[in-house]
């Protein structure tokens, strides 16, 4: 399998490495990227990435290619995933996979062109073993109609600190930080829930990073604290009077085209940090958190324990068990035509979720998707 990667961050070069570690027929046979932040990682690791050339279409080109991985920053996807599609690739997207409602239904529209199975999506935790294990309880009825949930997805002060000097920092290359780092959470939850969300409303803002709570010991630029987690393209050395304008919380309430109810909470300064959800049926709840490495089902009924489990990822997995999984998975979709847990079609609706959030927070409303399903829907093709 012959790949090619277009913005070789330190995301994608890591993923070189699963990929390779996965099947000995991946092999990235050339990259661009202007400053591939990345490389040092793959040749550490000694995961060769071929040959550099200055665009994606010098690329495609001059290689002949089975796979493109898109890892450029998110608001560049959109023009490298047409391309790509436009040669007749496979592409494999990083998430989110674009960055605004305008390239959602643009994307949306590639996809009735061209079909939705030609690109996948770096929604990692749809392999992870405790959403597995959720969704199979779920299955097996243990939960019964699924009323409501409570989840948050909440990070330490150092990745908080690294989002506040990264490129991520800013809308315009990211999206919002719900989009950028909360989709993942946002995808497996409607996963849960079965049916689109329906009413949205949010709200949230900076707090914790701002210039008066910078540590007046070591200053705004704690090398041992807030500078731990390296920035790329775009990189600053500033946290606590970041030029950014994303924000550190929020929190949001969905309700479902069911009926059922999302409570989900974000926020960028929780030193004992926990990525947890409640998921509460008729007939039982599951808990689980991917931080504490737990899982835990109990009857409604008679208050039963049903199932009580916790987990351990390798050293090598950056998303609790999910990395490598996603790797050999998405390699027998690309060679063997095998099905996948979660589209491209989740990720966007997913990403809508997230910008509607976004939406709400700064009208102070609530959003009503109906029409941007609508929408989506004509863009893909689909009838309403």
């Amino acid at each position: 399998m012959r790949v090619g990667i277009i913005g070789l961050g330190y995301r994608l070069g890591y993923l070189a490495r699963i990929f390779s570690a996965a099947s000995s027929e991946f092999q990235v046979v050339a990259y661009v990227d202007p400053d591939p932040a990345g490389l040092p990682y793959t040749v550490e690791h000694k995961v060769p990435v071929g040959q550099s050339y200055d665009s994606l279409e010098a690329m495609l080109d001059a290689e002949r290619l089975d796979l493109l991985m898109v890892g450029s920053p998110n608001h560049l996807h959109l023009d490298h995933i047409r391309i790509g599609l436009e040669r007749g690739l496979k592409i494999f997207a990083e998430k989110p996979v674009v960055t605004t409602v305008e390239d959602t239904i643009a994307l949306a529209g590639l996809l009735g062109q061209y079909g939705s199975d030609n690109v996948m999506v770096g929604l990692v935790l749809r392999y992870a073993p405790l959403y597995v294990d959720l969704r199979k309880a779920q299955a097996e009825g243990r939960l019964g109609e699924i009323a409501s949930i409570e989840a948050s997805e909440h990070i330490p002060p150092y990745h908080g600190a690294f989002f506040m000097r990264d490129w991520r920092r800013y809308e315009k290359y990211a999206g919002s930080f719900m989009l950028e780092k909360c989709c993942h959470d946002l995808d497996l939850y409607n996963g849960v829930m079965g049916c689109r969300p329906r009413f949205v409303a949010s709200f949230g803002g900076r707090r914790s990073f701002v210039p008066q709570n910078a540590p007046q010991d070591a200053g705004a630029n704690d090398l041992e604290v807030y500078h731990r987690k390296p920035s790329g393209w775009q990189g600053s050395e500033k946290v606590f009077d970041s030029d950014g304008d994303i924000i550190d919380f929020q929190t949001a309430i969905v309700q479902y085209e069911n009926g059922a109810a999302l409570t989900f909470h974000t926020n960028l300064n929780v030193p004992d940090d926990f990525r947890r959800f409640a998921v509460i049926g008729a007939k039982g709840m599951a808990e689980g958190d991917f931080v504490r490495n737990y899982f835990k089902v109990t009857d409604s009924r008679t208050s039963q324990t049903l199932e009580d489990k916790s987990y351990k990822s390798t050293a090598l997995s950056q998303h609790y068990g999910a990395d490598e999984q996603m790797a050999e998975d998405i390699l027998k979709h690309v060679l063997e035509g095998a099905s996948l847990p979660v589209s491209v079609t989740d990720a966007l609706e997913a990403g809508l979720l997230a910008l509607s959030m976004d939406e709400a927070m700064r009208n102070k409303s609530v959003v009503d998707m109906t029409p941007i399903w609508q929408r989506f829907d004509a863009a893909l093709g689909r009838s309403s």
